[in-house]
């Protein structure tokens, strides 16, 4: 049969070509359309799609009439036509038109330009089956072809730029009366069906950057000012391209120096890369290249396990100035670490960073430094009483002092009970380090030292009398039960003079003299009154004399 045909066609052709009527030459074009597209149409209607009788004809046949393109028009891009048979627009049927247009742009040149349509135009057709099938053609087979790729290239980035121009459907039902069934009652998008939209249009320029990586660089320029619902499509196609392209050099120069207005973009990129992967020594280069030009600490975190230890420590202040939230993701990170190295920091070292930020010099408000803590002291499991411990026990030892010392030691107390005799070695150190010169730090010296009581007596026992007679004055709670405790003989026996007499437990000598000193004052008392009597009474028997 495909032989008969195919006699019956080369017949026709010639007689059309070769009759120099203008009449009769256009009755045999019009009887040879007429057949091939009958013929073509039993074809498709009488045999499965599997067969290929249809493309082989369409190969071999001596000229391509236009009904016999649009004939695989309609095989490729079904939906359009609401009557059009279910068979026409199953998967299979389209996977027929599309080999067909491969077989012709291979093997019939001249028709290459209208075929190649076909299969553009397949692949915005808004049947995800039918779009998908066709995009694969292009992207796979046409697009590595050198004399059609840029033919391609426009086409998609033509759709791309296309979308920039689309009224969301939010915009243009703003006039109308009643919304559409694609439009929320509060004038909002249907998500659904925009970035279906969104896709039908952007979907083979996505299949093209992972034919060429350099393509990648526009997605990013134009994202800023992409529609929302184009955004959302952007972000569902942007995992299965980075998937397949992994850290390509395009890639990672975009990463480096991206374009303005895509860090959403960028934030899903940098995650997808690294999920559950070791991130290479060049995208951690890149990485930290973005977080040189941007300060954005989150842009780290994708590689924060994979940092060492001085990069960290490094930009710790800024990861303390993020939101609690965000905070407290970093420091999920910076704890589990890498499966190959293990934790980053550990608990302890973690309070310590926290604590040597100076608020004021790295521009931080101290509140972050405080929410810090807090987030820490919550994580129970983790800062356990030994990690406050040994983190407290180096603290004590920074010079100067860290501004919210008193304040973690009072946390600690209240969390740990149990360390309180700890604590009071603290404070005895803290005493030796002579801690009332540090006025923030005194403050907060006296308010643990009400929180510990009656542990703290002892420590407060050991201040000079000074800065006791200063502690009692300013916390007068303290004086009763102190004196009490210091009145034990046991206790008292250990104390120096001048804090008996603070605690009003022995008289001042500067104030009442004792009785052997005015003794010995009236002794000199008396001897000066006797002295100047026999001056008296050497003047005058000299004066005699005279």
């Amino acid at each position: 049969g495909h032989e008969l045909t195919l006699g019956i066609l080369n017949r026709l052709y010639r007689e059309a070509e070769q009759d120099q009527d203008f009449l009769s030459s256009r009755t045999a074009t019009s009887v040879y359309e007429s057949f091939v597209l009958t013929i073509a149409e039993n074809l498709r209607d009488m045999f499965p799609a599997s067969d290929r009788s249809l493309g082989k004809l369409l190969c071999e046949m001596p000229y391509l009439p236009e009904g016999v393109l649009k004939l695989l028009e309609g095989l490729c891009s079904p939906g359009n036509n609401e009557k059009q048979d279910k068979d026409l627009q199953s998967g299979d049927r389209v996977t027929q038109g599309l080999s067909a247009v491969w077989n012709l742009i291979m093997l019939r040149p001249p028709n290459r330009d209208r075929c190649l349509d076909i299969a553009l135009q397949s692949s915005i057709n808004r049947l995800d089956e039918v779009r998908m099938k066709a995009i694969r053609l292009v992207a796979n087979k046409l697009f590595p072809m050198a004399s059609i790729s840029k033919r391609i290239e426009d086409f998609a980035n033509e759709k791309l730029n296309s979308v920039l121009e689309v009224i969301p459907a939010a915009e243009s039902a703003s006039g109308a009366e009643m919304a559409t069934p694609e439009v929320h009652q509060d004038g909002g998008l249907e998500n659904l069906s925009s970035v279906a939209d969104a896709l039908t249009l952007m979907s083979l320029y996505f299949a093209l950057c992972t034919k060429k990586h350099s393509l990648l660089r526009r997605v990013f320029e134009i994202y800023g000012s992409l529609p929302q619902a184009a955004k959302q499509a952007v972000h569902r196609q942007v995992p299965i391209l980075i998937r397949t392209i992994r850290s390509s050099p395009d890639l990672l120069g975009i990463i480096s120096d991206p374009p303005a207005d895509c860090r959403d973009l960028l934030m899903q990129v940098l995650q997808t890369l690294t999920d559950g992967a070791v991130p290479s020594q060049d995208l951690i280069s890149s990485i930290k290249n973005l977080y040189s030009k941007t300060k954005d600490t989150e842009f780290l975190f994708p590689v924060m396990a994979h940092l060492p230890k001085d990069e960290i420590l490094s930009v710790f202040p800024n990861i303390v100035n993020l939101p609690v939230d965000k905070f407290q993701v970093a420091l999920s990170r910076i704890l589990q670490g890498s499966p190959q190295h293990g934790p980053i920091l550990d608990p302890s070292e973690i309070l310590i960073a926290i604590h040597v930020i100076d608020p004021e010099k790295e521009g931080i408000p101290l509140k972050k430094v405080m929410d810090a803590c807090a987030a820490c002291f919550e994580q129970r499991t983790t800062f356990t009483q030994q990690v406050l411990a040994k983190a407290l026990n180096q603290l004590v030892e920074q010079i100067p002092l860290p501004l919210l010392f008193m304040r973690t030691v009072m946390q600690a107390i209240s969390a740990f009970p149990a360390l309180v005799d700890f604590v009071m070695e603290i404070m005895s150190r803290l005493v030796s380090k002579q801690i009332w010169k540090y006025p923030k730090l005194w403050v907060g010296f006296l308010k643990c030292a009400i929180l510990t009581k009656p542990q703290s007596y002892g420590v407060l026992l050991q201040l000079p009398a000074p800065q006791l007679e200063n502690a009692l004055n300013k916390n007068p709670v303290l004086k009763a039960p102190l004196v009490e405790h210091a009145s034990q003989p046991n206790v008292r026996s250990t104390l120096p003079r001048s804090s008996l007499v603070v605690l009003g437990l022995a008289e001042d000598q500067q104030q009442q003299p004792a009785p052997e000193a005015q003794s010995s004052q009236n002794q000199a008392a008396e001897t000066s009154s006797s002295a100047a009597e026999a001056t008296t009474e050497v003047t005058q028997e000299s004066s005699a004399a005279s």
